[in-house]
């Protein structure tokens, strides 16, 4: 049996007297894409910061490609990638100078224009971050964490806020990064996001984990208990009426 590349065993997080996690316990195995999903203040962001080690946990393990998050927080920092907020790029920069920036802290030697290309914002190389439209904010954002060549990347709710077409085109970025060999973790709120995007998925609520399975397998567990929606699916929805309308591919979202 494989070694997880991410296990975590009985995460703790308390705030004073409240615990926002709750002796959480999840594996992932290198090349998934794994989603935490949940609604506000569940827990999820706090569990992925304490991994990220951004956020100090109160108790529990945390093991991450092999180095154990007690012991080894600046070796895990070097094989992972973190989503930034946009308040974390500088303002007066361009792309390329802010890719060039971001190497030179990561200590890496990154071509800025085959990154950007990768991303599909070669055309905007010498644009300002704050001038991106939201989808191609946060296609740079996620293409800043791989600067570092790492073999984890870290994704918080990456595509809200977007419009369907953006929506879609991050998802198949995040897909090829995937592909690539890149294991991902993601939080999101959309379901047909995470359906669409993740190997498995660990549903949190109230700071524990109340479900973690693949999506079919899910969805099948909850079909085996009788449960039926109150009207009849059908084919497709209100989304794909806009994509196959507006066009499927990212004109300038």
């Amino acid at each position: 049996m494989t070694t997880p590349i991410i296990s975590v065993h009985d995460l703790v997080k308390d705030y004073d007297q409240f615990r926002a996690v709750k002796g959480i316990s999840f594996e992932v195995q290198e090349g998934e894409v794994f989603g935490l999903l949940g609604p506000n203040g569940a827990g999820k962001s706090t569990t992925l910061e304490i991994i990220e080690t951004l956020r100090p946990k109160t108790g529990g393990s945390v093991v991450v490609a092999g180095y154990d998050l007690d012991r080894d927080p600046d070796r895990i920092k070097e094989v992972i990638g973190v989503q930034l907020q946009a308040s974390g790029y500088y303002p007066g920069l361009n792309l390329v100078q802010l890719v060039e920036l971001f190497a030179g802290l990561y200590n890496q030697r990154v071509h800025a224009m085959e990154l950007l290309k990768m991303v599909n914002l070669e055309e905007k190389a010498r644009a300002k971050f704050k001038d991106l439209s939201g989808g191609q904010k946060q296609r740079f954002s996620v293409a800043t964490t791989l600067i570092n060549k790492p073999r984890i990347i870290f994704l918080d709710e990456p595509t809200t806020g977007l419009d369907p077409q953006a929506r879609r085109n991050l998802w198949e970025l995040i897909r090829n990064i995937n592909t690539a060999g890149t294991t991902i973790i993601l939080t999101t709120h959309y379901m047909d996001e995470a359906e669409y995007l993740c190997n498995r998925i660990a549903i949190i609520d109230s700071g524990a984990i109340v479900a973690l399975d693949t999506p079919d397998r899910l969805i099948d567990n909850l079909v085996a208990t009788g449960f039926e929606r109150p009207r009849e699916v059908k084919k497709a929805n209100l989304e794909d009426v806009f994509i196959h309308l507006t066009g499927k591919h990212l004109r300038e979202g």
